[in-house]
């Protein structure tokens, strides 16, 4: 493993950095409503100089109001899934590991339609009422994590094979709730569903684009902390605690924080699958398995992958559009498959 410095990491992240700002310019860009290169610079100019009056009501609209907010919420989902998919796939010491194999994507959409259920007989202000959903994903992201593992540990070790078959179990028994719910419940049956299959379109309160960043930032930096323990955990938990790791403290921060962004995430954009897949492999080949790098370097490329995706979503059939979730998928489960047999038996 090549030595870290801030410079080399500082250089790939800044290299993300750029390939993810061409990804915000092409989904400002495109849309059902095409705009000029040339209009969108203007305007982002005159936006921060402050002349916002001089910009187009339509553009302003298309722009500020509509394309905007969605990127940043494609950015934070992106972001939190990928580092979510690292830090379980280090933890359980699985490629295969992520959110929305383990389950813990239909756990999190699971408690975020309960608390959806119970939000009209609670008697909370606008803003609590806001931010009811994110919490009831992170508890019912945590409880599936909690249960998966259970599932998936045999004599205190982890099975790699029973804990993926606990995951797709444990997944499918609770997407058989959510169509009960579904299916018993009054409303806009059809919009839930394609909110569950992965989608951005949802106006948002500002303070939950607030509570969502903080949340990540908190949840990845405390992740963060245990990059070096993640690195000797690749070799077996047995070898770890010989060289002084506390296994059960890096296993509690990585299952809570994992959680909570699995919760966040899927609370505002539904179950956007294979992110958590796809994203830290690709990394990992591109710069390593060292986690102090692949982390930050995880969440740049979440970020690209999902303002991408949600992009082509916007896009291929336009004026309609597709579910984020879908673009994902035909992306990641050719590959979920790919490295499914590679796996040696």
């Amino acid at each position: 493993m090549r030595p870290l410095t801030f410079r080399r990491l500082f250089f790939q992240c800044f290299i993300l950095a750029l390939i993810l700002f061409v990804a915000v310019v092409v989904a400002m860009k495109f849309g059902a409503v095409p705009v000029s290169l040339y209009a969108l610079a203007r305007d982002v100019l005159r936006f921060l100089l402050g002349q916002t009056s001089q910009i187009s009501t339509d553009y302003g609209l298309i722009l500020w109001n509509i394309r905007l907010p969605r990127i940043l919420l494609a950015i934070i989902v992106g972001a939190s899934l990928s580092v979510a998919g690292t830090s379980f796939q280090a933890l359980l010491r699985n490629p295969l590991a992520d959110p929305y194999v383990l389950g813990v994507s239909s756990g999190a959409a699971l408690g975020a339609i309960l608390s959806l259920i119970a939000a009209p007989y609670l008697s909370l202000s606008p803003a609590l009422t806001a931010l009811l959903t994110p919490m009831g994903a992170f508890l019912g992201a945590i409880a599936t994590i909690t249960a998966v593992y259970f599932l998936g540990t045999r004599e205190g070790q982890i099975d790699s094979s029973t804990l993926l078959l606990a995951g797709v179990i444990t997944a499918s028994f609770i997407s058989a709730i959510i169509m009960f719910l579904m299916s018993t419940l009054s409303g806009n049956l059809r919009g839930f569903a394609f909110w569950l299959m992965g989608d951005l379109s949802t106006p948002l309160q500002k303070n939950v684009y607030w509570f969502l960043g903080a949340g990540f930032l908190l949840a990845a930096g405390a992740i963060y902390t245990t990059a070096t323990d993640l690195n000797l955990l690749l070799a077996g938990e047995k070898e770890a605690m010989h060289l002084g790791v506390d296994v059960p403290r890096v296993r509690l921060v990585v299952y809570i924080a994992a959680s909570l962004l699995t919760g966040l995430a899927v609370s505002v954009s539904g179950a956007v699958g294979y992110v958590g897949l796809i994203v830290p492999h690709i990394m990992r080949l591109i710069f390593g398995s060292d986690h102090r790098t692949l982390l930050p370097t995880a969440a740049l490329g979440g970020a690209i992958a999902v303002v991408f995706a949600d992009t082509l979503a916007r896009t291929v059939v336009a004026p309609a559009e597709l579910p984020v979730g879908a673009v994902t998928a035909l992306a990641g489960a050719p590959l979920f498959i790919y490295l499914l047999r590679r796996r040696p038996s």
